[in-house]
């Protein structure tokens, strides 16, 4: 090796090479690695909001799991629309209750209806074959509808529902209460745009699922209740 003129001997350069090379590459994945780094915290970037203090959020809002981040505004704006679409559902549930109700009365009258006038004519043809004379003071004073009170009543106070009947009014009841419920959890999350929309469906649902004739003892019991909400 020549200091002087700063030359080198073939197996000094080579090891010098390598280090070189070595450097290089160490350089190489430490950028990859910063690059990959800054993808994830891009892709981590977007975390779920969520507060308990009345809110607007729309992108990141969060609702009932992490698989319902709102992530774009046409997101929130198909979440918005189910919104509706469930509490529409509550009112048609809430409905269906109280025509099955209507259709066990309705039957149930029709069956003593039939009953009654069976039992009519066999007495009817009693009376036939007796031969007497009653005087006006005698007879029975008829009821406003018409009736002595010898027939009774041609429909009984109420109508306790059989097993099936009972089981199918409480699979009813069970799924107006998981809805209400699923309504009360998204509401609790103080959004004010879901909140509006389960008052929109609230409302869309009574114009058209609770139109119907008032009075003539049509309603059941289910026509006092404000809400389902929880029981």
């Amino acid at each position: 090796m020549d200091m002087g003129g700063m030359t080198m001997s073939p197996t000094m350069a080579m090891p010098m090479a390598t280090t070189t090379t070595t450097a290089a590459a160490v350089t190489t994945t430490a950028i990859n690695m910063s690059d990959m780094d800054m993808g994830g915290m891009g892709e981590n970037a977007h975390h779920c909001k969520i507060s308990m203090l009345w809110n607007w959020n729309t992108i990141d809002a969060c609702f009932l799991s992490p698989t319902w981040h709102i992530k774009s505004q046409g997101m929130f704006a198909g979440s918005c629309i189910g919104v509706i679409l469930l509490t529409i559902v509550l009112e048609v549930l809430r409905r269906a209750a109280k025509e099955y109700d209507r259709s066990l009365i309705k039957k149930h009258a029709q069956h003593v209806a039939l009953t009654s006038s069976h039992t009519s004519n066999v007495n009817d043809a009693n009376k036939a074959n007796q031969v007497h004379e009653v005087n006006d003071s005698d007879r029975p004073f008829p009821n406003d509808d018409g009736q002595s009170p010898s027939n009774g009543p041609v429909f009984p106070v109420g109508y306790r529902p059989k097993l099936l009947e009972q089981a199918i009014r409480a699979l009813l009841h069970t799924a107006q209460f998981i809805v209400a419920y699923f309504l009360m959890l998204l509401a609790m999350y103080y959004n004010g745009y879901i909140i509006l929309c389960i008052f929109i469906g609230a409302y869309i649902g009574s114009f058209i699922f609770q139109w119907e004739t008032l009075g003539g003892g049509k309603q059941t019991n289910a026509v006092g209740e404000v809400t389902v909400c929880c029981g």
